[in-house]
């Protein structure tokens, strides 16, 4: 582990960016940044549409490690290049910022009220990959819809079953158990969550070190209990769905707890826009989502 990453991530003001949409979510990013699907043909269109998003952003001069302490790329922009660097080392090596990789396969079917992660059959060597591009962590997400007990512990055990296996790996993992913002059982799903979710840090030995992307509660500072706990490295907050002014709103309120936006961090942003227009839009959606996830005295 890279230990000037480590004390970054866990300490510094900043926050994390995503991006990290893959094959189901790409289409509807490129829309949303002006790109119709009338533009490109196929997986290898899209995908390469979608690293010149992601590399404007990147090279963007707003996009730097003084706001953003890292950000998390899909396996196919691991894999890819900015500048002639492989992504993953031009973040770190360029910007100074700490690289994550997401390494879920997407969600299951819903069942007691979830959707549990699909299988990931080539893990390890994923994982070895990620290594040796010198990423930092990873990320992986579930989605809880209702407040059922039996399916949010299989959410939070399946969690953390694969997180053992990618900090024996040496990396810091990013345990995902989004709740729905739209669920009709919002709160109750989250009191449900925070139990399972401390019982399984609690069952943590020291070094086994996490993190936790989370969705904004309902009630302030909901999480501290996690984000105080000594396995944890940082709580971060997803925006799943709220605008930015929204997002930001909510984050202010929950001490210690920083951004992990995504659709919230690039909302705005345009294909069509100047460099001048599209890095001042970037610059003022840093700052705003930087100053939401100041760390309160």
């Amino acid at each position: 582990m890279n230990q000037r990453q480590f004390d970054k991530v866990r300490g510094d003001d900043g926050f994390i960016a995503a991006l990290d949409q893959s094959g189901g979510s790409t289409p509807k990013a490129l829309r949303q940044y002006g790109i119709p699907e009338t533009e490109y043909s196929g997986d290898d269109e899209m995908f390469d549409r979608v690293h010149q998003m992601r590399t404007r952003i990147i090279t963007s001069p707003a996009f730097g490690g003084n706001r953003i302490l890292g950000a998390i790329l899909f396996e196919n922009t691991m894999d890819r290049e900015i500048d002639g660097t492989p992504t993953a080392q031009y973040l770190w090596q360029e910007k100074q910022i700490v690289p994550f990789l997401k390494v879920d396969k997407g969600l299951a079917a819903q069942e007691n009220g979830v959707q549990l992660m699909k299988p990931i059959p080539e893990l390890d060597a994923l994982l070895d990959r990620a290594v040796n591009h010198g990423v930092f962590g990873t990320k992986m997400r579930s989605l809880i819809t209702l407040a059922q007990d039996e399916g949010i512990r299989a959410v939070v055990d399946q969690q953390f079953e694969i997180a053992k296996r990618i900090l024996a790996k040496g990396l810091i993992p990013i345990i995902e158990p989004e709740i729905d913002i739209n669920s009709p059982e919002k709160a109750q799903a989250e009191v449900i969550l925070k139990a399972h979710l401390l019982a399984h840090l609690d069952a943590l030995t020291p070094g086994q070190n996490v993190m936790l992307k989370l969705t904004l509660p309902e009630l302030n500072d909901f999480y501290k209990e996690c984000i105080e706990h000594p396995n944890i490295v940082r709580v971060v907050a997803l925006s799943g769905g709220y605008s930015r002014a929204q997002a930001n709103e909510r984050l202010a309120k929950n001490t210690g707890m920083i951004a992990s936006f995504s659709r919230a961090l690039t909302e705005g942003l345009s294909a069509q826009q100047s460099s001048d227009t599209f890095n001042a839009m970037l610059d003022a959606s840093i700052q705003s989502i930087f100053d939401a996830s100041k760390i309160q005295p």
